[in-house]
């Protein structure tokens, strides 16, 4: 591993955090309760686990201690950054392939073959590297860089989150008034 990993977390991780299925975490972000993700890669969103914190408690949902020990000892050397402008560079599967100028399809298979670095992190599901972790593999096998991807994830520039399920909620501005 290139570098530390941040304590990050995905609908699955805050599911499990929550103690809740991870169709209500997903329920709390179209409901406007999660807040607009920290991070989004490959298309899928992340926050970081402060972010998650500041829910402990809504509707009676709680992270126990012992669930927030369970997660925070799956990524050793994990730290929380405050601020998502303090994140690393952290690609999914499709910045890989960008960078390394292939398909999604290819980092599958090299990933099923080890022939690229271990993912950093899995969250939800879905492999996520450090950029470090990606260029220091594409150097030590020789693999061509984009460098204007590379350069354009270093200034924070990503694809948008991918479409799912039921659109956001907006607060009903339904009130009655009776003056």
């Amino acid at each position: 591993m290139a570098g530390k990993m941040p304590y990050l977390v995905g609908h699955s991780e805050i599911a499990s955090l929550f103690g809740v299925e991870r169709q209500t975490s997903q329920k709390w972000r179209t409901d406007g309760v999660l807040d607009d993700p920290d991070l989004i890669a490959s298309g899928n969103p992340y926050w970081l686990l402060g972010t998650v914190l500041r829910l402990d408690g809504y509707n009676g949902r709680e992270i126990t201690p012992e669930r927030l020990a369970l997660y925070e000892a799956a990524i050793p050397g994990g730290y929380r950054p405050e601020d998502p402008a303090d994140l690393p560079a952290i690609v999914g599967s499709k910045e890989a392939a960008l960078i390394l100028g292939t398909n999604e399809a290819a980092i599958a298979r090299w990933r099923h073959r080890n022939r690229i670095a271990d993912a950093d992190l899995r969250l939800s599901g879905s492999p996520l590297w450090l950029l470090e972790t990606l260029l220091a593999d594409a150097e030590a096998r020789s693999r061509p860089v984009n460098t204007g991807e590379v350069e354009r994830l270093r200034a924070g520039q990503r694809a948008a989150q991918k479409p799912r399920g039921r659109k956001a909620t907006t607060p009903s501005s339904d009130v009655s008034s009776d003056s």
